[in-house]
């Protein structure tokens, strides 16, 4: 049974492979991306699993293959990442130290926001559920796949993992957004200019983003155990499990994926969308301070491949505005 695909290249050729429960691999026919397997899909009303079981080739070795993100677009313009914060209900003792807060008058808006998606973010079938927090992180041309560099820029004042779950959408010929499936992900983010002000969570985020090489099949299950580390010379400097699927969140995935695709302007056909869930697992928030060469390494249950990028910093570059006129 097909449990994840996985987008790769081999001696120059891209081509696509299926892995089973056991993380058995096996590559498909005519099948260059998973995106033209989502328009054959798609086409034939089908499912991304049928149609790959269909084209099951030869067992194959996954040595020698280098992994690609589980999706992406010839035009890195027609590729958005977003995400939402605050979903995840985190430590019994985060949620207590929240409730005091909030009980005594000093909730920020953060904390507010927070209980908002812990009363109202599972609404009943048909009902809306409040909105989450959203935010932007880039197009395209700032994804990369594991045992890439991910690289913060010379402005940044930080360069932290985010261990997430992502949800993988394809808009379909009429509009629709079609779920392909979800993705183990390093969202980071620049979390020391985030905390200056709550407000620079938006600059925080315009950063590059790493997904690790599956795009899993199916439903998300409810509890989804990881784990998130952090190796520097080679050994272990940081490690953490976390925790994600809907028995975790305060929202649900499909109140989630409501308030994105509400706008019209996220569902516009050919668009490939890839949308953060949230986490509440960090370093950062452990006092870790992270240091250029640390690796970063990010594992789940539901994945057979874990995620691994190395972190290196981009040299400062020179900005000027020329004015046509």
């Amino acid at each position: 049974m097909i449990r994840s695909l996985v987008q790769f290249v081999e001696n120059g050729t891209r081509g696509v492979l299926a892995l089973d429960a056991e993380g058995q691999a096996r590559r498909l026919h005519s099948t260059p991306s998973v995106r033209a397997l989502a328009d054959d899909a798609i086409a034939a009303k089908s499912t991304l699993a049928a149609l790959a079981a269909d084209r099951l080739g030869d067992p194959m070795t996954l040595d020698g293959l280098v992994f690609l993100p589980p999706v992406d677009h010839d035009d890195p313009a027609h590729l958005l990442i977003s995400g939402t914060g605050l979903t995840h209900l985190g430590s019994a003792e985060g949620r207590d130290k929240m409730h005091k807060a909030a009980a005594a008058g000093h909730a920020t808006d953060s904390m507010r926001m927070f209980l908002m998606g812990e009363e109202g973010g599972k609404p009943a079938p048909g009902q809306e559920g409040v909105q989450p927090e959203w935010f932007y992180k880039g197009d395209g041309s700032i994804l990369i796949g594991s045992e890439t560099p991910i690289a913060m820029p010379g402005f940044a004042t930080d360069g932290s993992e985010e261990p997430e779950i992502a949800g993988i959408y394809y808009v379909g010929p009429d509009g629709t957004p079609f779920r392909l499936g979800y993705a183990i992900g390093n969202e980071f983010s620049d979390h020391v200019m985030e905390r200056v002000n709550y407000l620079f969570l938006a600059h925080s985020k315009l950063r590059q983003a790493a997904l690790g090489p599956e795009l899993l099949l199916g439903e998300l299950p409810g509890n989804v155990r990881g784990n998130s580390r952090i190796l520097r010379d080679g050994k272990t400097l940081w490690e953490k499990p976390f925790l994600s699927g809907e028995k975790n969140m305060s929202h649900s995935i499909a109140n989630l994926e409501h308030h994105h695709f509400k706008y019209g302007q996220f569902r516009r056909p050919g668009d490939v969308h890839i949308h953060f869930f949230g986490t509440a697992t960090l370093s950062f928030a452990d006092q870790i301070e992270t240091r250029e060469g640390d690796v970063f390494e990010i594992s789940a249950d539901c994945f057979t491949l874990p995620l691994r990028n190395q972190l290196v910093r981009k040299p400062g570059e020179g900005l000027r505005v020329v004015s046509v006129l």
